[in-house]
């Protein structure tokens, strides 16, 4: 993993075989995992202690380098179930890893590869051996800036091309990511949830037709969805809601993914607000509650250092319980624009922004946070139910 260098004093260190270069020029030395080369991003931190190898498959991530705040990563290897984008043959969205300590060898019975050869097959740009906490108290105090990650075994970079690359790039606010991320055509999705060994099951009897609109969807969701009863149907993010409609769904579903809300909504929007105006019931996870709120008129704004993990305490005000939640945004809704028809339903007790809404006049809601887990805890699970049983009464109605 590191070469060795001498020095004028006769002993020697490690030669760096990669770096982190910041947009203002900084540039933090470390050594190189997975794949080779250079790619630019925002850097966030997540500050989950399990899970890595979903937060590194999850399609929220895309144009994002993780600083992983746990400085064990990658000790139990991967496995090829723990995996949350739908289409694996497409090109990782997550632009990097960054860790603080070297891979260990695999240490779980699940295990089927070390992380090191799996990042390299993904094409994700590791880095490890620098100091994580001091990058994520630099995001704290100044945000996610944009930085580029580069891996070069031979440790030869040119750091000056690399600090006007990261300089360069435009960053995630007005960039619309969900293209990068969606199904290219419709499928049907029929896997349920795991159990420790059957693995996935497969879905029986069906209650209800959704249809889930695809921003860049986790595979748990669709699992949960399947678990609950529902025939799934996953069409592309720009599909018409004429076309939606003509499958006679009982509910639709708008999922998560990446990028400005803003953005993507341009074209999300009028066939989300389409369908509100014909009273589908609809259910929204992250980008997705984004894209509700915009529907109904809220704004969204830039987050400073986001939301990424699976121990963020929300208060959800239906219930009035502290639910812990994995969380994975950097754009969250404006809840002073929210409509009267808007009403705040969770809300992040760490500082206070929106984390859920649901409409008094149509039957929807939609919540910030992952209540499918994958990783973290599984403490809103309950949020699928609340789903089946917005369906069940529109069509008892």
């Amino acid at each position: 993993m590191t070469g060795i260098q001498a020095t004028a004093g006769g002993w020697t260190r490690p030669v760096p075989t990669a770096v982190l270069v910041l947009a203002d020029g900084t540039v933090l030395e470390g050594f190189g995992l997975g794949a080779t080369g250079h790619a630019v991003g925002e850097v966030c931190f997540n500050t989950a202690m399990t899970g890595y190898q979903e937060i590194l498959t999850d399609p929220s991530y895309a144009g994002q380098i993780i600083t992983f705040t746990f400085p064990h990563i990658g000790n139990v290897g991967t496995n090829e179930e723990d995996i949350e984008t739908v289409n694996m043959a497409a090109s990782s969205g997550v632009r990097g890893a960054i860790m603080h300590a070297g891979i260990t060898a695999p240490a779980n019975f699940r295990a089927s590869r070390h992380l090191n050869d799996w990042l390299k097959a993904r094409n994700i740009i590791g880095l490890c051996g620098i100091d994580t906490r001091a990058l994520t108290a630099l995001i704290r105090e100044k945000g996610m800036p944009n930085a580029v990650i580069a891996h070069a075994p031979d440790g030869k970079f040119d750091l000056e091309a690399l600090k006007r690359e990261a300089a360069a790039w435009p960053g995630i606010d007005g960039m619309d990511l969900v293209p990068s991320v969606t199904t290219a055509q419709r499928y049907d999705w029929d896997e349920s949830i795991w159990t420790l060994g059957k693995g996935y099951g497969q879905r029986e009897e069906t209650k209800f037709n959704v249809v889930a609109i695809d921003y860049g969807v986790k595979r748990n969701i669709l699992r949960l969805l399947a678990a609950a009863g529902c025939k799934v149907t996953v069409v592309p993010a720009t599909t018409s809601a004429e076309s939606i409609l003509a499958m006679k769904p009982d509910g639709v579903f708008l999922s998560n993914g990446p990028g400005d809300p803003a953005e993507t909504g341009k074209y999300s929007v009028p066939v989300i607000r389409e369908l509100l105006d014909k009273k589908m019931p609809t259910f929204g996870i992250c980008l997705g509650h984004q894209m509700m709120a915009l529907a109904v008129g809220a704004k969204t704004t830039k987050m400073h250092q986001g939301h990424h993990g699976a121990n963020h305490p929300v208060m959800d005000y239906t219930t009035d319980k502290v639910e812990i939640v994995s969380m994975n945004h950097g754009f969250a809704v404006d809840v002073a624009t929210l409509p009267a028809n808007a009403k705040e339903t969770h809300r992040s007790l760490f500082d206070g922004s929106n984390c859920g809404i649901a409409l008094t006049d149509r039957p929807a809601f939609s919540v910030q946070h992952h209540p499918e887990a994958s990783p973290g805890p599984q403490d809103s699970h309950y949020l699928f139910k609340r789903f089946v049983e917005l369906m069940e009464k529109s069509k008892a109605a």
